[in-house]
């Protein structure tokens, strides 16, 4: 049994969902920052599977990118909230 392109673009396309809804719909800087490393996982496997079912490495080499920014992403995120909360003390 093989899991066809379909089903690898069903599962991004929700856990996309999942992280927008959480972006939108919170307050909390921590979970916003969460929300968004979701949906950059979520664009990481539709290019994954697109990448697997044309048989490139185009799509993996854009995943490298996305991890790379996305680690920079949560180092300043990590600083924004340190710093925040430094200055809040809540």
């Amino acid at each position: 049994m093989t899991v066809g392109l379909n089903a690898f673009l069903i599962v991004a396309g929700l856990l996309f969902a999942v992280g927008l809804l959480g972006v939108t719909l919170r307050q909390n800087t921590l979970v916003i920052y969460m929300s968004l490393e979701l949906m950059l996982n979520a664009v990481n496997l539709a290019f994954v599977a697109f990448s697997r079912y044309n048989g490139t490495m185009d799509g993996n080499l854009f995943v490298f990118f996305i991890i790379t920014v996305a680690a920079a992403e949560v180092a300043l995120g990590l600083a924004i909230i340190v710093a925040l909360f430094r200055r809040r003390q809540s």
